[in-house]
């Protein structure tokens, strides 16, 4: 069995417990990467071509426009012979209630056709917001599920988060993937 961790992150400033913080690592990276140490799957950091501004202002806009327009921003690229996946790891901050606009570029673009796919997501109280159902749509024969929904706020607790997940699914630390890279 193989798995992929698929990522899409922002650094740079970012809403955390009410104020403004500039982040060096996004939120979601910082997970992905603990999970990563925990299940040794192959990591994928999902890039779009023009990234988002490192303004949170300017970004909140970006975001919103991209969304109200339904874009699909181009990649830098995606994984080469994705098939070779059992199972995606997906994870990506909330933004507007879903899924970053690359997140979705990425989906339509890689395909996951009954895989199995599993979602985590940084929030800063909107959980997964329909971002749940929005990969069904995409989807509809895979079998999708929700993991952690992780406030940015408290992403220090990631690990154990993590953990926590990956035992509930009955994967151990000791069962760790084989990498495909």
């Amino acid at each position: 069995m193989s798995g992929v961790i698929a990522f899409y992150s922002r650094a740079g400033e970012n809403y955390v417990n009410g104020e403004l913080k500039t982040l060096t690592v996004g939120n979601t990276e910082a997970a992905a990467n603990a999970l990563q140490r925990m299940i040794n799957a192959d990591l994928f950091k999902i890039e779009p071509y023009i990234p988002y501004s490192q303004d949170y202002s300017e970004c909140l806009n970006q975001t919103k426009t991209d969304q109200l327009r339904k874009a699909r921003p181009e990649l830098v690229c995606c994984p080469q012979n994705i098939e070779r996946y059992d199972i995606l790891y997906l994870g990506f901050p909330n933004y507007w209630g879903t899924m970053p606009m690359p997140v979705f570029s990425f989906l339509e673009q890689c395909h996951f056709f009954g895989k199995v796919i599993r979602v985590f997501c940084t929030h800063e109280g909107d959980g997964f917001g329909h971002s749940m159902e929005d990969i069904k749509r995409i989807y509809p024969d895979a079998a999708i599920e929700a993991g952690p929904a992780i406030r940015g706020a408290s992403i220090s607790q990631a690990q154990a988060e993590m953990k926590n997940w990956i035992q509930n699914i009955g994967l151990s630390e000791n069962e760790k993937f084989e990498r495909k890279w």
